[in-house]
C-alpha cells in the first residue's frame, strides 16, 4: 500500500479553495511513498465519486509518472505538452479538457470526497496526452503493484 498525502491538506479535511475550480484552480502539492519493486511508473487519478453524473467525476488524469517521482509540486500545469519532457502525460478530465480541474460541487450538495489515488505500475502505459479514465483503468488491469488514497473535502 502507498501512502499518499500533501502539504495543503490532511486525509478528510477541506481542501483549501485555492485548489478548487472556484479559486486559482491549481494542482494541491502531492507526495507518495516509493512503489515497492519492479514500479515502472506512477498513475494520479482524482476523481469524485459524489458527483452525480457523470459518477465518478474525474477532474485529474496523470500517467507515465516516472518510478523515481514520489512527489507532485502545486500548480502542475493544465497544457498537454507541460509535462512531457519528465515523460508524464496528462489525461482528459471529465469536463472535456487537458490536466487539472479543481473541485466544484453544486451550491447546494454537502461536500464532496475528492479521492487523489495514486497506483505504481509495473510498466508505463505509454498513450499519448489525453487519455480517458476508461482507458487508463484497462490499460492498468493486472499491473498494479500497490495504491494508496488521499481523501479530501471540498463544499461551496
Amino acid at each position: 500500500m502507498l501512502s499518499v498525502e500533501s502539504r495543503a491538506f490532511a486525509a478528510g479535511e477541506m481542501i483549501p479553495a485555492r485548489f478548487s475550480a472556484d479559486g486559482e484552480d491549481i494542482s494541491p502539492p502531492l507526495q507518495w511513498t516509493r512503489g515497492p519493486k519492479g514500479t515502472e511508473s506512477y498513475v494520479l487519478i482524482m476523481e469524485d465519486p459524489d458527483a452525480p453524473d457523470p459518477s465518478p467525476f474525474v477532474h485529474w488524469l496523470l500517467y507515465d509518472i516516472p518510478a523515481d517521482v514520489t512527489g507532485l509540486q502545486k500548480g502542475i500545469p493544465a497544457a498537454a505538452e507541460a509535462l512531457q519532457s519528465a515523460g508524464m502525460r496528462q489525461g482528459k478530465n471529465d469536463c472535456g479538457s487537458i490536466g487539472y480541474f479543481g473541485p466544484k460541487p453544486p451550491h447546494r450538495d454537502p461536500a464532496h470526497e475528492y479521492h487523489f489515488q495514486v497506483f505504481a505500475l509495473d510498466r508505463k502505459l505509454e498513450f499519448s496526452a489525453g487519455a480517458t479514465r476508461a482507458e487508463i483503468m484497462l490499460a492498468m488491469r493486472g499491473h498494479v503493484l500497490a495504491s494508496g488514497d488521499l481523501v479530501g473535502t471540498y463544499r461551496r
